[in-house]
């Protein structure tokens, strides 16, 4: 933070509120200073710029990092204001050069759609998360970045200046190059976002046996091939008759139940749950334990103590079932590995680990937010009930809408070009799905849900070496889960305004908390 504290350092300053004085009154007494540099065009958009900057701050408290941070990218904004006076002829001092240390960029633009000084998009600080778009689109700061600049650079809260990769060409460029590391244990991850019950990451996290997905070639490869087998397309199709089973099962429990429901607990979650545990070996008995340990691991604002406390409940219960199933194996997917005399049984756990988290959670939120979405577009459910057969392509439309799992990260192992910039060495990248798959480079009218859409190309299960194994066993799940739904419940409806729907903003797998439907009439 040298540099940034020393660019606050040559702000002007108003003792008793700790602000820049040129963020109090309309900030004239600073832009005086500018007036002779710069145009009356410039001139206007830097007032803007510091009535926005004032806006911000009177907002909220801001603790001085924060503070630090929006003066780096305040100098940053004003130095382009002047960079582009510059360029157009105006007369020239210093006064903003000043300002500006040795960390500073400049700010986003898109000279193609206008005049670049009025299509600025200011480098954020952090990752924007609030969902002020409605339930289902990007943040509204990330759509406009990703049309800026599809690769930008960010500013962590820690003071570290990584990159947030938006656009859907870069995002599909960026993982499919193994330069960009998956690993945890080469470099500091820096997380993009304030986690005030996590300590800051300072050191490399040691890796994990068996969690490849935080493995690069050819560690990654080697624990990957292990379960290729397991989820062929081929494997998935024969048990797509048992999954329609699981699936009609859950919903004839929920069908004898008094509305309202929440169709998180009588469905979404049951379901997907029930399939990963009977392909894995695990009881399902043993549930409530383990959701509540999943579900508390995957929240991104916990204590550290909790989020390990989870953790160390899941990786013992899974080590004790790996070692039974060694010493005893049965017929299912776990065992299989057992047998496996090159795995140990830390990789073992590993491997489980992984896959009963994903098993359950991501397919879980897909389907209950997948359902919300559907009932806030009622034409798009009608359709479906309308046209059966549209059915697999709405599944790949609803992935690509909603792409609960949405950001991801990687480590630059070198400096690397992507979508004309350069990413240093040592670089934290930020992936959004959720933005890649809402471009409209990419999608037409991105933001609509349109289940007549072929989305294929869709982003929501990865792309490269890490692309989801279980695929299609999710889409085998989604389909019989949507379809049932919807036919099964022809009068489904929300038991609540949209608006009281908890989203789970709080998580890592975005999705809803709990879904309160009602219904009027069930059928076959």
């Amino acid at each position: 933070m040298a540099d940034a504290t020393e660019t606050l350092r040559l702000l002007p300053w108003e003792g008793a509120e700790g602000k820049p004085c040129l963020l109090s009154g309309d900030g004239t007494g600073f832009l005086s200073r500018l007036a002779d540099d710069i145009e009356a065009e410039q001139l206007s958009y830097a007032a803007e710029l510091l009535k926005e900057a004032r806006r911000l701050l009177d907002s909220r408290a801001w603790t001085t990092g924060e503070l630090q941070l929006l003066a780096v990218e305040l100098t940053e904004a004003l130095i382009e204001v002047h960079r582009v006076a510059v360029s157009r002829g105006a007369r020239c001092q210093d006064r903003v050069s000043r300002m500006s240390g040795p960390s500073a960029r400049v700010v986003a633009t898109t000279a193609s759609k206008g005049d670049p000084m009025t299509q600025t998009v200011p480098i954020p600080l952090g990752l924007p998360m609030e969902r002020d778009a409605g339930p289902f689109d990007p943040p509204r700061d990330i759509t406009r970045l990703r049309e800026a600049r599809p690769v930008s650079p960010l500013i962590f809260p820690d003071g570290h200046e990584g990159w947030l990769v938006t656009g859907y060409d870069a995002v599909r460029q960026l993982m499919a190059d193994t330069r960009f590391s998956s690993r945890q244990d080469i470099g500091v991850l820096h997380v993009p976002y304030e986690t005030p019950g996590m300590p800051a990451m300072t050191e490399p996290s040691p890796q994990v046996p068996g969690l490849f997905i935080a493995m690069d070639p050819p560690d990654h490869t080697r624990l990957r091939r292990k379960l290729t087998g397991a989820f062929t397309v081929k494997r998935m199709k024969r048990l797509e008759e048992h999954i329609s089973d699981i699936v009609e099962r859950q919903l004839d429990e929920m069908a004898r139940l008094a509305p309202p429901v929440d169709l998180v607990k009588a469905f979404a979650l049951p379901v997907p749950s029930l399939v990963i545990c009977e392909m894995l070996g695990v009881p399902y008995e043993d549930r409530e334990s383990f959701q509540a340990n999943s579900a508390k691991f995957m929240e991104k604002d916990v204590a550290l103590d909790e989020k390990m406390a989870a953790y160390s409940g899941l990786t013992t219960y899974l080590a004790e079932l790996v070692s039974r199933k060694r010493a005893e194996p049965g017929e299912d997917i776990l065992s299989d590995l057992a047998r496996d005399d090159d795995l140990s049984i830390e990789e073992l756990t590993g491997i489980a680990f992984l896959l009963l988290l994903a098993g359950h959670e991501t397919t879980a939120n897909q389907l209950a937010l997948g359902t919300f979405a559907l009932l806030e577009h009622p034409e798009q459910a009608a359709a479906l009930r309308a046209e059966p057969d549209l059915l697999p392509d709405a599944v790949e439309e609803l992935m690509r809408y909603l792409s609960v799992a949405d950001i991801f990260y990687r480590y630059a192992t070198e400096d690397i070009e992507l979508g004309g910039e350069t990413i240093g060495k040592g670089s934290t990248v930020v992936v959004s799905l959720l933005a890649a798959n809402h471009d409209p480079r990419r999608f037409d009218n991105p933001d609509t849900l349109d289940v007549h859409r072929r989305a294929r190309g869709h982003l929501s299960f990865g792309h490269g070496v890490h692309q989801c194994l279980g695929q299609q066993l999710a889409r085998i799940e989604m389909r019989a889960g949507f379809g049932g739904l919807l036919r099964r419940f022809p009068t489904l409806q929300l038991a609540v305004p949209a608006d009281e729907v908890k989203l789970r903003t709080d998580m890592n797998i975005y999705g809803v908390h709990a879904l309160p439907v009602t219904w009027t009439e069930t059928e076959r």
